[in-house]
């Protein structure tokens, strides 16, 4: 066990020790001046932190202290009427020396302490306390909300969302905790009053029954020893009532209690001028000693003279800096500013000077708040955490125009009329809907931009019309839905894990660090994503893979597993229920010209097919999906489990819109109805 965790062991055990055992006078004496400087250095910490969280074992310290000394009171009140009043040299000295042997002062200047402790310094910070920790709760949901909007905007990192959550948390924990720990503060107080009369009342009936001391003498020899073991107590408790007061009410700050204080305290230096007249009139126009008044005002009016030079000259000082070129070149020759720019956001939403009002909650732009809502939406529908947005004005961009960057490359753009709304026909054009041709830029319909008199008109004649903070929400959710395979990568996948390893250790634990890696599951999620399908049923995935990793390292076959595993899910995402599926099924020459076709090597199976006939093959699909499109429905190529995969590498280049299920990749109650085959031409 270290040392200094061996010691605060002790010490609590030394606490003990001294409620139940007698203990020598000089080692009472010892363990007074360790209470006066546990207390000292409680008091000049509180000074010198900058915020109360640098302090925050100062509860549980607050109690552990009070504690050692209530148990020193023990002590000194047994050694006090149990040796005939020696107490030891410490108590002595407090009661002959620091109040002149005088008991009656003694006992005046110990009410007075236990008056200014108990009174206003322990009543205050108890106060304060109480307020704090109510503030600190009620204030938590606002500060959440402004973190988020702070992440969802880009300004901080998830990494630094996180500390600043958990900072409000401890912010809570401190003050609920200062709020509780203050009572004992207040309880030592009445615990010292209280002491001091039953010493004072005690000692009284030993010094004249057991002792035989007249009442003068037993009244004068116990009455020191108890103001100077009150004195001994107090001054400690009064240190740290104060300390309690100080951390408090202490606001973070750039600086300690000395360092806020002289820099606040003297930051109009013409006050000191308004002050130091003020102190020479008293002298002048009142029967006060002159010589006190004019030494405390010329030392004012010299103080705020040599403040008020400071200041300038830090004026001065900062005004050459911020205009120095070399400042400036300094600035873009430093190493940092360089390794700055190597930064590249996942995912950059830029936009023209014409659309800062879509951001600009002032002028009620809510795009923020959709972009909150576009993260949370696709953390249900597609089960990865989207990185965070960064939204940025572009005067490289037209004013109305927008883009959109993955990773720093431009992925789409768009233009937007904020005066307009835009509207898409339900099929049957109507002539009295005029506008401004465009294209909805999420799917590539065609559409118009109408006026918001004509909005009504179009919404009766059945299009579909939405304004432009939709139309931009829409775009960007599809646009991170296409590329959200791009987005997963191993740090990602890391937190996934890390966050399901909470619910499923032994789940995990099997299927990584072995047999997968985290790259390896990380390339799994990716195809899944890369194909539309969810990843938010972990648990399951990670039992197919946990199943079949053992058998195979081929991510492109543990894919196959985990889909086939995820069948009631593939089921419900293309199939409506009680209705049935229609498909675009491959013909078997098809199929066997796939499977023969098919290389087995030692990083993997791929597709070795001829091009012309590869061709062919994706034509006859192309023709297929077009036919089924006619007919108004989705087109879904059905294939064997064992050429999916190849089926998928074969056409995605070509038609990525269009998915490819297996048949072990559907629920046996699904309905499936045939309306195209794909056979060779």
């Amino acid at each position: 066990m270290p040392l200094k965790d061996f010691s605060i062991l002790m010490t609590v055990i030394l606490i003990v020790i001294m409620l139940i055992i007698p203990l020598p006078t000089g080692i009472i004496d010892f363990l007074i001046i360790i209470n006066i400087t546990i207390a000292l250095i409680i008091i000049l910490v509180s000074m010198n932190t900058q915020e109360p969280l640098q302090f925050s074992i100062f509860p549980t310290l607050l109690l552990l202290v009070t504690l050692f000394r209530l148990g020193l009171n023990v002590s000194t009140t047994r050694a006090i009427l149990g040796n005939q009043g020696d107490a030891g040299n410490v108590i002595e000295t407090f009661g002959q020396f620091v109040v002149g042997g005088n008991a009656l002062v003694g006992f005046v200047v110990f009410v007075i302490l236990v008056v200014i402790q108990f009174v206003v310094i322990t009543k205050g910070a108890e106060r304060v306390s109480e307020v704090g920790a109510r503030f600190t709760l009620d204030a938590m949901p606002g500060k959440q909300m402004s973190i988020d909007a702070d992440l969802n905007a880009g300004m901080i990192s998830d990494i630094e969302a996180k500390e600043r959550r958990q900072k409000i948390e401890r912010e809570a924990d401190f003050y609920g905790s200062m709020d509780g720990a203050s009572k004992f503060v207040k309880g030592d107080a009445i615990a010292g009053i209280v002491i001091v009369i039953i010493n004072i009342i005690f000692g009284l009936v030993i010094g004249m029954l057991q002792e035989g001391l007249p009442i003068a003498e037993a009244a004068n020899k116990y009455t020191l020893l108890t103001v100077g073991d009150g004195l001994v107590s107090q001054i400690p408790a009064l240190l740290i009532s104060t300390a309690t007061g100080i951390v408090v009410t202490r606001a973070a700050s750039e600086g300690n209690l000395g360092h806020d204080i002289t820099k606040q305290l003297f930051a109009y230096p013409k006050m000191l001028y308004v002050a130091g007249g003020t102190i020479m009139g008293l002298g002048i126009f009142t029967p006060i000693d002159l010589f006190v008044t004019t030494t405390i005002a010329a030392a004012l009016g010299v103080g705020g003279f040599m403040l008020l030079k400071t200041q300038e000259k830090d004026r001065m000082f900062a005004e050459e800096e911020e205009s120095s070129p070399a400042a400036e070149e300094d600035d873009i020759k430093s190493p940092e500013s360089v390794v700055n720019l190597l930064q590249v956001d996942p995912i950059e939403f830029e936009f023209g000077y014409g659309l800062i009002p879509l951001a600009d909650a002032n002028q009620g732009g809510d795009l923020l708040d959709r972009v909150v809502m576009i993260r949370r939406q696709l953390a249900i529908e597609m089960g990865m955490i989207v990185p965070v947005i960064r939204i940025r004005d572009n005067i490289q961009l037209q004013p109305n125009e927008y883009c959109i960057k993955i990773k720093g490359s431009e992925i789409a753009r768009g233009e937007l009329l904020l005066d307009h709304y835009m509207a898409m026909s339900p099929g049957v054009e109507d002539e009295n809907i005029t506008g401004i041709e465009t294209v909805e830029p999420a799917f590539g319909l065609p559409a118009l931009w109408i006026a918001e008199d004509t909005k009504e008109q179009a919404e009766l004649s059945g299009y579909t019309v939405v304004d432009p903070p939709s139309v931009v929400s829409t775009h960007l959710t599809e646009v991170v839905k296409r590329h959200a395979h791009e987005l997963l990568g191993r740090q990602e996948t890391k937190q996934l894990i890390d966050h399901m390893n909470e619910s499923y250790p032994t789940l995990v634990e099997d299927v990584t660090p072995s047999p997968l890696q985290t790259g390896d599951i990380q390339k799994v999620l990716s195809k899944l994503l890369q194909e539309k399908v969810s990843i938010r049923n972990l648990p399951i995935i990670f039992e197919s893979l946990a199943d079949y990793g053992q058998m195979t390292k081929d991510t492109d076959l543990l894919t196959e597993y985990v889909r086939q595993a995820l069948s009631r899910q593939i089921s419900a995402q293309y199939v409506s229920e009680g209705e049935p599926l229609y498909v675009i099924t491959v013909g078997a020459s098809v199929e066997k010209l796939i499977a023969d076709a098919v290389q087995q090597t030692e990083h993997g199976a791929f597709l070795n097919l001829d091009p012309e006939q590869a061709q062919q093959v994706v034509q006859s699909v192309m023709t297929e999906v077009e036919r089924m499109q006619e007919t108004g429905q989705m087109p879904v190529l059905l294939c064997s489990p064992a050429v999916r995969m190849y089926v998928r590498h074969l056409i995605e280049r070509y038609i990525p819109q269009v998915p490819v299920l297996s048949y072990n990749e559907l629920e046996p109650t699904v309905e499936v109805q045939s309306i195209g085959v794909v056979n060779m031409q």
